[in-house]
């Protein structure tokens, strides 16, 4: 066979808190080196494990930024009409063997001869590098299970071809999908012993929470189980089952998976390293908003992307701010859309619908705009700028046009954003929102705020934000604890005493009893913008249910809120605001996902090279 090199491509030196330092920074790409270059040196081991850190981004974050528009937390809104509907076949599809095999050359290389012959590479580091390899070697198996199901697990097999290798011997079939989630849990548990004594086990010595540890492993280890659980409860149709188990877990499993989510959770839960950010606890909005924000001594993000400016950043703040506090040319690339606001309770009601009309249907008039949004769950404040709120301490207003009264009915006056009509003053704002084509304008009525840095710089092309985009956090730990002990039948104070934690930090009301659309409620606006709601939905065979093609759902089409001003001298309204629920100009069709969706179908390159594969439903 021949003989196997690490391939480092646009690398980063990854200095540990073991090491010294922290910071990941850019080197030179497309390095090939050998094993004894490796090795030899903790230096070059530590930026070949950077370089796989830096390869696991999959999905949407602060990078795919486009992709949260295809859920239903956000619309595209720059510019014009987006004309789609479906999900392609290939939707955020993952086969990463050529990873899975650079990770198991990596692990040969630690046993090797030079490995063994390094006096640095002791024992209790090769098991950290040992644990933290085969952790993202674990993460790419299940993001590759998230969409297609079982696949092939090559386990630490090289394979390679040579002149007279036998092809057959390089082809391996599917797994099973409940032997897939079995795979990752299993070497979960095992990577949660390697890591059982390393120094990153502690939040303090995690710089950035960037590194799997013990508690990243165990928390994949739930995650997986209770993904693997809701498949195995939820999955009613047998067109979403394969004969031999390739897509499908037998109903029966899922009272094991569950347990295993709620055995891992308590166990994170137990260890007392994490716990849910709560440094503000007068403004619990701004506290949650600085959770995403605050890098140093956070004590609720386990694991994150994480970046450093200058050098690595990322363009979610530049693209993603309001128009009037931009910092160069970009803005309102994607806006939340009315749907997700909504979906955020009220303190003391959990119907989070806007009041904008009374029950007759005519308009309630607010002195300001912010009005509209008092009493809602905290959690808005932090992941969405709404009309009136401030930001780096500047007011955002968004005026979608004025109304007056023409025989006795409102009618609207509209303009170009920011342009003051000599008669009537300001009639549609700079920020939006519009109905039409412009560029850099607000087609929602709002803004994205979580990830979004403040810093004005951060807001540049040039700079960019060095925000980090959190993978897991402690609030996820207490949700699947709930979920899993609500499917387990555990008494409901106790279903309720971990929901209930999460829901406090948001200054909202306890629940005495919780179902599984409280769980799926809540995790909507607990994880938005952080790459949950699409996979969530697939697992608990919801996404057809709610994204169902009907253009006059509330759950399928999108929406948008217009704010206007009144503009009716003496009126005793006037100089008041309402506001219109409008069909988002930038979506004009709903949102429809098929049958087929919750499973990307197998490329016909892949089918070609390897005989052994299946073919996933309706393909």
């Amino acid at each position: 066979m021949k003989k196997a090199k690490l391939y480092i491509i646009s690398a980063f030196v990854f200095c540990t808190a073991m090491f010294g330092c922290s910071d990941f920074l850019e080197e030179e790409p497309e390095k090939i080196f050998t094993d004894e270059q490796i090795f030899t040196d903790l230096n070059m081991i530590n930026s070949v494990l950077a370089n796989y850190y830096g390869r696991i981004n999959w999905g949407p974050s602060v990078e795919d930024i486009d992709g949260h528009a295809y859920t239903d937390e956000a619309a595209f809104s720059s510019g014009g009409i987006r004309d789609y509907r479906t999900y392609d076949n290939n939707w955020w599809r993952l086969y990463e063997y050529n990873f899975v095999r650079d990770i198991n050359i990596f692990l040969r290389g630690l046993s090797s001869e030079t490995a063994n012959n390094n006096i640095d590479l002791n024992a209790d580091i090769k098991k950290q590098y040992e644990g933290e390899a085969r952790f993202l070697r674990a993460w790419a198996y299940f993001n590759m299970a998230k969409g297609l199901g079982g696949v092939p697990i090559v386990y630490d097999e090289i394979y390679g071809y040579e002149s007279g290798t036998n092809v057959l011997d390089l082809q391996v079939a599917r797994s099973t999908e409940a032997a897939t989630y079995d795979y990752i849990i299993a070497e979960c548990e095992a990577i949660s012993q390697l890591l059982e004594n390393a120094k990153t086990n502690s939040p303090s010595d995690n710089i950035h929470a960037a590194r799997a540890n013990k508690w990243v492993a165990l928390a994949l280890k739930a995650r997986a189980a209770i993904y693997a659980g809701s498949i195995a409860k939820y999955t009613t149709t047998p067109e979403l089952r394969l004969p031999n188990g390739e897509v499908g877990i037998p109903t029966s499993e899922a009272s094991t998976y569950y347990q295993i989510a709620y055995d891992a959770t308590t166990e994170i839960i137990k260890g007392g390293k994490y716990s849910l950010y709560l440094k503000n606890e007068i403004d619990l909005g701004r506290n949650f908003y600085d959770l995403f924000i605050n890098k140093e001594s956070n004590p609720e993000v386990i694991w994150a992307l994480d970046y450093v400016a200058p050098g690595k950043t990322h363009g979610f703040t530049n693209n993603n701010v309001a128009y009037s506090i931009k910092g160069d040319v970009d803005a309102n690339k994607i806006t939340p859309i009315l749907n997700i606001v909504e979906a955020f309770e009220y303190k003391n009601n959990r119907d989070g619908k806007l009041k904008i009309k009374d029950a007759g249907g005519d308009f309630i008039f607010y002195e300001n705009l912010e009005d509209l949004f008092v009493n809602k769950d905290a959690r808005l404040y932090g992941t969405i700028i709404t009309p009136g709120s401030l930001f780096r301490s500047v007011y955002i207003s968004y005026q979608a046009g004025q109304k007056y009264l023409e025989n006795g009915e409102w009618k609207s006056r509209v303009g170009e954003p920011g342009a003051v009509n000599p008669t009537y003053g300001l009639l549609t704002d700079q920020n939006g929102p519009t109905s039409g084509d412009q560029l850099y304008v607000s087609k929602t009525g709002f803004n994205i705020r979580k990830f979004v840095e403040e810093n004005k710089d951060a807001a540049t092309r040039g700079r960019g934000s060095d925000i980090w985009f959190t993978r897991f956090r402690f609030a996820e730990i207490l949700l699947i604890a709930a979920e899993a002990s609500l499917e387990l039948g555990k008494p409901q104070i106790e279903v309720c005493g971990y929901i209930n934690q999460v829901r406090s930090r948001a200054g909202i009301q306890n629940l005495s009893n919780v179902t599984i659309d409280d769980i799926i409620k809540e995790n909507r606006v607990e994880f938005a913008y952080e790459n949950h709601r699409y996979w969530d939905l697939k697992r608990w065979r919801r996404a057809h249910l709610l994204w169902n093609n009907d253009s006059e759902s509330d759950t399928s089409m999108f929406y948008s809120l217009f704010p206007y001003k009144v503009n009716e001298p003496g009126n005793a309204q006037n100089g008041k605001w309402v506001f219109e629920k409008v069909k988002t100009y930038t979506t004009r069709y709903p949102r429809y996902f098929e049958m087929r969706n919750y499973y990307n179908f197998f490329d016909q390159d892949w089918l070609n090279r390897n005989p052994k594969l299946v073919k996933n439903p309706f393909q």
